[in-house]
């Protein structure tokens, strides 16, 4: 890794674009490395889990919604959309839309944390739209998400957004676009401008996590892969973007982080290195914000020790500054301790969650959150006996770069009525790769399975799965696979009408082929 110094220039001073940091990302993009297959064996991984948390969404009305918007834009050849039969194809930046929501609604997918947080598997929506729509195969795919990801975990290494209240996919979009860029191998030149523009449209301020969380915070990473999308379709005619969008006097840095006279130094891969960035993220075992993984765990194993959970007194969890500050009592929100909270703002409060996995012995992605069990009395009053505190050495090991000692976890004492005090800690979550229980494929298809069955036939599962296992070798025809169908009668639809009018989109017929529609009711007012 080479530090990459990043700062603010005055227009007349403006670096050579082969000094940009903007086309530095591009050029890492671009190069040409082969991918490893220990990283090939992760995207496969990653590919898996998407589904899997985009199945157990797919009726959400966050989901439901965009997957009404996305049908009105039928295209060939077009791109697959989680749910919907393989033969019914639409148009990439809506197919990533629309996958985009399944993906993120459950927050349970993959995480990485450093200066900032980040869910990196948000780029294999819009990356696998593009491959699908243009041709690719599976090597170009892998090509493409392995520069995503390396992008993606380079950002976030090097530059924190949330201190200044910038939501994390101003790092999703370039990221993006540079994946799409990298499978298409396109140009460097290109590829620069895609980033920019990716980065110029998907910076907006972080009150989507704050507060009363809305639905939007599952839309907000589609909204970035989108966008990706989109920026490298415009560039590829010839038009271009900001520049430099990073530098600039009027810039990113200038004005929306630390301004005019900061510095970020971001550690860069060298040229020819392999591009393995992905082997440093870490997926969910539980559908909660990450910092609450460990947490989870840890409340797992103190349940037993504790006994009467009637008889606490007081719960203090010492953690980091940003599990304290993000989904902590540090948060100062009144919202994260209140019963009839959304599940979007319970998911961001770690007094919640820890008082329920200590009550249930465990997390489920929807009984846990269901209203019914907020608003249970012996919860709310355990929950409000639960409070966080910034420790700085959870919070050094939180930025510490060596992953031997990085931790998202935190040490919990437990207060008795009686005076008596139990302590215990965890560093990080058992589903970790340095944890109890390290995922690898073989979790991946579990977690898989859990989500699926019952809503997914089990030659459909099959299907899917031995598709992946088949990811580098796949041709064009064969990336189409890389989707998962439900019968249609276990897919709802909206009830509502937008803006946008489904009655001319096309539907498929029992041969599979894409044909008009008509019958004039719209297909975003059926109902499954």
């Amino acid at each position: 890794m080479k530090l990459h110094s990043v700062r603010t220039f005055a227009s007349a001073a403006t670096p050579a674009r082969e000094d940009q940091f903007a086309w530095k990302l591009a050029a890492m993009a671009a190069d040409p490395v082969p991918v490893d297959d220990d990283v090939v064996e992760m995207i496969g991984n990653r590919i898996i889990d998407n589904a899997a948390v985009a199945v157990a969404s797919l009726n959400r009305r966050p989901v439901v919604s965009a997957r009404g918007q996305a049908v009105c834009h039928a295209l060939r050849p077009g791109a697959t959309v989680f749910g919907l039969s393989p033969h019914r194809r639409l148009s990439p930046e809506w197919a990533a839309w629309a996958n985009g929501v399944a993906v993120r609604e459950l927050d349970y997918h993959d995480t990485f944390l450093a200066a900032d947080y980040s869910h990196p598997a948000d780029n294999i929506p819009p990356v696998l739209a593009v491959a699908q729509h243009c041709g690719l195969s599976g090597a170009d795919l892998v090509r493409g998400l392995a520069a995503a990801y390396e992008i993606h975990v380079t950002l976030v290494k090097g530059i924190c957004l949330h201190e200044h209240k910038i939501d994390h996919i101003a790092h999703l979009g370039p990221a993006a676009a540079a994946g799409i860029g990298a499978a298409l191998d396109l140009p460097v030149e290109t590829i620069w401008q895609a980033v920019q523009q990716a980065l110029h449209v998907t910076t907006t301020t972080r009150q989507s996590r704050k507060g009363e969380i809305s639905s939007w915070k599952a839309y907000a990473p589609a909204f970035a892969g989108k966008m990706a999308v989109e920026a490298v379709d415009r560039v590829m005619r010839g038009e271009g973007a900001p520049t430099p969008i990073y530098e600039g006097e009027d810039g990113v840095i200038a004005w929306m982080l630390s301004g005019p006279e900061a510095e970020y130094l971001v550690p860069l891969p060298e040229a020819g290195a392999s591009k393995r960035a992905i082997l440093e993220t870490y997926t969910k075992e539980h559908s909660a914000e990450y910092q609450s993984q460990a947490l989870i765990d840890l409340a797992r194993r103190l349940g037993p020790r504790i006994g009467d959970l009637s008889k606490v007194r007081e719960i203090v969890i010492h953690t980091s500054h940003h599990t304290h500050h993000v989904i902590g009592t540090g948060a100062n929100d009144p919202q994260k301790m209140d019963p009839k909270a959304s599940r979007e703002t319970l998911d961001h409060s770690i007094m919640y969650i820890f008082a329920v996995a200590l009550q249930d012995g465990g997390w489920h992605h929807e009984a846990s959150y269901a209203p019914e069990r907020a608003a249970r009395p012996d919860t709310v009053a355990l929950w409000h006996k639960i409070r966080t505190v910034e420790d700085p050495a959870w919070t050094r090991r939180y930025h510490s770069r060596d992953p031997n000692e990085k931790a998202f976890g935190g040490r919990v004492t437990v207060v008795l009525e009686d005076g008596r005090a139990i302590e215990d800690d965890l560093a990080v979550a058992d589903a970790h790769p340095l944890g109890a229980r390290p995922f690898a494929r073989a979790q991946y298809i579990a977690k898989f399975h859990a989500l699926t069955d019952g809503v997914v036939e089990p030659h459909e599962q099959e299907r899917f799965l031995d598709t992946v296992a088949r990811l580098p070798r796949l041709t064009a025809d064969g990336l189409a696979g890389l989707t998962v169908s439900v019968p249609p009668e276990r897919l709802a639809w909206c009830q509502s009408r937008g803006l946008f009018d489904a009655s001319d989109a096309l539907e498929t017929d029992s041969s599979g082929i894409d044909t008009a529609r008509t019958d004039p009711t719209p297909v975003i007012a059926k109902i499954a």
